[in-house]
């Protein structure tokens, strides 16, 4: 029973009366916050730790900031992980605003809640506040909503306690550039350099006889620290001496032995397989025979044009022998600037009796385009995905978070949002990836004494992380 019978303490015009005053009140002294609900995208099991997160709706807000005089919490701070800003924020916001302005999108037809929100009758903690003034995005660590207390036997406002959020490769597109841009310089795990349109390289040829058509590897030798020099016997008088190098293969002692022979020359004018030494490289016991070919050879092969932006050795074909002949083969050189070098001479062929034309592959990828912020991009051949968070198209560098796997050197990167058709050289197509670099949560560059913070931050993520959401909360 109502003590006071003049009063009815409660009713619900009265109620409303409060509400709608304290909503006028957050208009004239609040200022105007966007409101980023938390999605779960993925959950551990066991102790529902949350793994990832995106938040992709944005809604526009009064609050009434309660501490005036400037943030709260411990400021910024000098820890062994850099520096790290502690600043704390306190707003009231209104019930009945939330409850008529955001909450209905956060439930289904059937008025119940979407699962990936798991909240909707409040905020949560774990959510996201934009702070446009400071630019800045905090997180709210908890939510107090028995403020004020009971008037009139309800509560009209919740405070919303939030420190500056703590970037973990959430994704945040919200369609706000000036909010979505907060974290394009951060939380990097991979830095990929890509080539865009590329150029064919050619090469020509010439017939010899009593050419080099093999070497064969017999002892692979020991104890080399450096690469021996091959040396093969001398042409006869009137031919061209034959010319090979050695690839060398590291063993379990920091010594090398040989793993293999490429020819750089097949030489001419042979009539009888030459002999062939190893010399210098501090190592002993490798040997090796030769074969010739005396009629119909491929000679030298001379580049004509080295062409550009090749990542990985191409493919060269050419030209099929005649019938009973057998077909040269050849291995491109690529260089450190993408260009083809040389093509050293695997087998020089058998029964040629006119010049063989050779084809140089095409660059393993052309692109033109850009990728754009949080597009999901794949390597074609390893699927590994990963979000974009920069790109650069003069420099074609491209910086991605939330790796899943290992890109590929050479592999062909594909964008969700980027329209790329692979239709050959010159023309639109795919791009490239020319180098792979790991990145920290900041630059390396400028504190290259925490380089290992996201790998700290990735092992203590597998035992436990409270950071997300509240464990002691009302949900």
């Amino acid at each position: 029973m109502v003590l006071n019978s003049f009063f009815l303490q409660g009713s619900s015009s009265e109620q409303n009366l409060v509400q709608q005053l304290i909503n006028e009140q957050l208009r004239i002294y609040g200022v105007e916050i966007i409101y980023m609900p938390r999605k779960f995208i993925s959950e551990k099991t066991i102790i529902k730790e949350n793994v990832l997160s995106t938040f992709d709706e944005s809604y526009a807000l009064e609050a009434y900031i309660k501490n005036y005089t400037g943030f709260g919490g411990g400021g910024d701070i000098l820890t062994k992980f850099g520096i790290q800003s502690k600043d704390e924020l306190n707003l009231i916001i209104s019930k009945e605003r939330f409850e008529d302005f955001i909450s209905p999108f956060m439930i289904d037809n059937d008025g119940d809640v979407i699962d990936e929100f798991k909240l909707a009758t409040r905020p949560k903690e774990g959510d996201l506040i934009y702070f446009p003034l400071s630019d800045t995005i905090f997180e709210i660590k908890f939510v107090e909503f028995e403020v004020e207390f009971y008037q009139l036997n309800k509560l009209y406002v919740y405070e919303l306690i939030c420190e500056v959020f703590e970037y973990e490769d959430e994704i945040i597109d919200t369609g706000i550039s000036n909010l979505d841009d907060n974290f394009a310089e951060e939380g990097y795990s991979v830095k990929l350099t890509l080539v865009g349109i590329g150029q064919t390289a050619t090469a020509i040829t010439t017939l010899r006889t009593g050419t080099i058509s093999n070497i064969t590897l017999t002892n692979d030798g020991f104890g080399y620290r450096s690469t021996p020099t091959v040396a093969i016997g001398a042409a006869p008088s009137g031919g061209s001496s034959a010319s090979a190098i050695a690839i060398m293969r590291e063993g379990t002692t920091g010594t090398f032995s040989i793993n293999r022979l490429e020819i750089t020359n097949p030489g001419a004018g042979y009539t009888t397989s030459p002999l062939i030494r190893f010399i210098g490289g501090g190592g002993s016991g490798a040997a090796a025979t030769v074969g010739i070919v005396t009629t119909g050879g491929v000679g030298i092969v001379t580049i004509s044009s080295s062409g550009s932006k090749y990542v990985l050795p191409p493919s060269v074909t050419f030209t099929a022998a005649p019938p009973g002949g057998v077909t040269a083969i050849g291995t491109a050189i690529v260089s450190a600037g993408g260009t083809i070098n040389s093509i050293r001479i695997t087998n020089p062929g058998l029964g040629y009796t006119t010049i063989p034309s050779i084809t140089i592959g095409n660059p393993s990828g052309v692109g033109t385009g850009n990728f754009v912020l949080n597009e999901l991009v794949v390597g074609a051949a390893s699927s590994t995905s990963g979000i974009v968070k920069t790109w650069d198209a003069d420099t074609r560098i491209l910086k991605v978070n939330n790796v899943t796997g290992t890109f590929r050197l050479g592999e062909i990167v594909v964008g969700s949002a980027t329209t790329f058709t692979n239709v050959g050289i010159g023309t639109t197509g795919v791009y490239v990836i020319s180098k792979i670099e790991k990145m920290t949560d900041t630059d390396i560059d400028a504190f290259e004494n925490f380089d290992q913070n996201k790998e700290i931050q990735d092992a203590a993520d597998l035992i436990i992380d409270s950071t997300e959401r509240n464990p002691f909360g009302y949900y």
